[in-house]
């Protein structure tokens, strides 16, 4: 799900990936939120707020919600950087490095926090923002733009156009095609909102905090194991069928 590109790409690898990193979002929209009562996944909200502040004259006070929204520009251009800046290397996974950095940040964050007192929260928030800027940056490169897993508001009005096109057949006779992308839609939201639920459970039944982001880096890692064991192993056993 993180290698194959272009016309290798299928319904069933976007569906994978569009499952593990939108569950990963819901867990960190939520953590983000119940720790410092900031969305953490995107920047619709933070815009609203530095634009009222611009408009009441309050630029000082707006700076921080424009300091949230660069965090996550910054995340989507450093991610699509190295994907570009690496791309022409055949042996390395250019879709692997910006997961792995995002699995630091995960890490990280909760590590920090336990070992000393977080005096300026809005930078955690800033790294949490630069991560998802990351992870969405990716996860929309390698999918040709079909997956997007850090927002759901273009992934309501996509799905509520997609259902209404079901109503006009002859207008949309590639019906195979506009289910499939419905229901990996369905797929995005649903787990989004099974993240959510899981890392509040995290958060506020088993008391772990801002360590429910660890869960998440280490789902990340986890599919990246399974993800490269996988294609090794493929590999290994097209190469001991060549031989025979």
């Amino acid at each position: 799900m993180f290698r194959h590109q272009g016309k290798s790409r299928k319904l069933k690898h976007n569906l994978q990936i569009a499952t593990i990193l939108s569950f990963v979002a819901g867990i960190v929209n939520v953590t983000g939120f119940l720790a410092y009562n900031q969305l953490t996944t995107n920047v619709t909200g933070h815009f609203a707020l530095f634009m009222n502040d611009v408009a009441n004259l309050e630029f000082w006070k707006g700076t921080v919600y424009f300091l949230y929204i660069f965090s996550f520009l910054f995340g989507s251009f450093f991610s699509s950087y190295l994907i570009e800046k690496f791309r022409k290397n055949k042996r390395l996974n250019v879709f692997v490095l910006p997961t792995i950095i995002e699995c630091l940040i995960l890490i990280a964050i909760p590590l920090y926090s336990d070992a000393f007192k977080i005096t300026y929260p809005d930078v955690i928030i800033c790294a949490l923002l630069f991560a998802m800027g990351l992870q969405n940056s990716f996860v929309t490169r390698i999918s040709n733009a079909v997956v997007r897993t850090t927002h759901l508001t273009g992934l309501f009005t996509d799905l509520g156009i997609e259902l209404s096109q079901l109503f006009f057949p002859e207008r949309h006779p590639n019906r195979e095609k506009l289910k499939s992308t419905i229901k990996l839609r369905l797929y995005i939201i649903c787990f989004f909102f099974l993240g959510g639920i899981i890392g509040g459970f995290l958060y506020l039944q088993l008391n772990l905090k801002l360590n429910a982001l660890i869960v998440g880096a280490l789902i990340l890692l986890a599919s990246l194991f399974y993800d490269d064991f996988r294609y090794q192993f493929i590999r290994t056993k097209r190469k001991y069928t060549q031989r025979n």
